[in-house]
């Protein structure tokens, strides 16, 4: 998807707006960084458009900022002149820059919405920006398929060469499968990931891509493969918007949340409207709408969310009930030696 930078101005619908959401004198442009396609057109409509109808001296410039990995390295770069004022991305790399010193601490005095968020939101981050979504793994697969997924070790069966796509590492899909296949192998991947790397390198000669471009729903959608790993929130959607040709299934052996993060880029140079935005990001008013719309799950504990769409998230109760205790304050740790064992042990096979 070609990428998009969209300016957000004045002049939408008069509409009443929860006094929260507004802060008097804001004005200005702010500019949000965070993923494209699917994700910008989603949360524009469910976020970013209240926020500019509550402050209408505030223009929002939405920068498509490619991977997690993309993200920080952009702002690193501006580390000197900030160009980027709020960030949303996963929380493996928005910690890699609050070690930089690229995003500030948030304070409940400043924030009180803090105080509003469930406890994983806040420990997510820590003193800095709190999770602003959660999500877990998922895997995806052509409606058609016969017979369905029904488990994780399903992607082993041999109908299905050739016909799956993995996010490998360093993209954090394949740090969760890791985690995954690990649990599933009867391991613990706080001990050892050597269960997983066989199952693995077992798997590797049944895999079309290790690197989906775009990504694994649209390979299916255009026929390329039948299986892939995704986000719950994404696939809920693109199964919609497919009219069910795209199905989901949250594997029984267990899955792994994933969470983005909110971020304030220390040095912002409209830090008063950025500040405001992140507030509104992560108020309930916001967090209900844009889990409505694209079923990622809230992390402010008093958002009021429809039943009907929590069930599609990774709040519902069978999602959380399934969840791997993964801190990914250890991914962090081992990351580097996971996606070096992935190149010479999973990748290397299926050549």
């Amino acid at each position: 998807m070609p990428t998009r930078r969209l300016i957000l101005k004045t002049g939408l619908a008069t509409i009443a707006m929860p006094a929260v959401l507004r802060a008097q004198g804001l004005s200005g442009q702010i500019t949000l960084q965070s993923y494209s396609g699917i994700f910008q057109d989603n949360y524009t409509k469910a976020v970013i458009e209240p926020f500019i109808a509550a402050n209408p001296g505030v223009k929002v410039n939405f920068v498509p900022g490619g991977t997690s990995a993309q993200m920080v390295g952009t702002i690193r770069a501006q580390k000197a002149d900030p160009q980027i004022d709020v960030s949303i991305m996963d929380v493996t790399t928005s910690s890699i820059g609050n070690l930089e010193g690229l995003f500030e601490k948030l304070t409940p005095a400043e924030f009180p919405v803090l105080d509003e968020l469930l406890p994983e939101a806040r420990k997510a981050g820590g003193e800095f920006g709190p999770a602003v979504t959660f999500d877990h793994l998922v895997l995806v697969y052509d409606a058609a398929l016969t017979p369905p997924l029904a488990r994780l070790a399903d992607l082993w069966r041999p109908d299905l060469k050739g016909q799956i796509a993995l996010s490998a590492p360093p993209n954090i899909q394949g740090l969760a499968l890791t985690a995954m296949v690990e649990k599933m192998e009867g391991g613990d991947y706080r001990k050892s990931i050597d269960a997983a790397m066989k199952k693995l390198r077992e798997l590797a000669p049944s895999v079309n891509t290790f690197e989906p471009n775009p990504d694994g729903y649209s390979l299916i959608l255009n026929g390329v493969v039948k299986v892939a790993t995704g986000w719950n929130a994404r696939s809920q959607l693109y199964g919609d918007q497919s009219n069910g040709k795209i199905r989901t299934l949250l594997p029984p052996e267990g899955s792994v949340f994933q969470i983005n993060t909110i971020n304030l880029s220390a040095g912002s140079k409209n830090r008063a409207a950025a500040a405001a935005f992140v507030r509104h990001a992560l108020s309930q008013p916001a967090q209900k709408a844009f889990t409505e719309r694209m079923f990622y799950a809230p992390t402010n504990a008093k958002a009021q969310i429809d039943a009907k769409a929590v069930a599609r998230t990774a709040a519902a109760p069978e999602s959380r009930s399934t969840m791997i205790p993964l801190d990914w304050n250890d991914i962090l740790k081992v990351r580097d030696q996971w996606n070096n064992r992935w190149r010479r042990e999973v990748i290397a096979a299926a050549r």
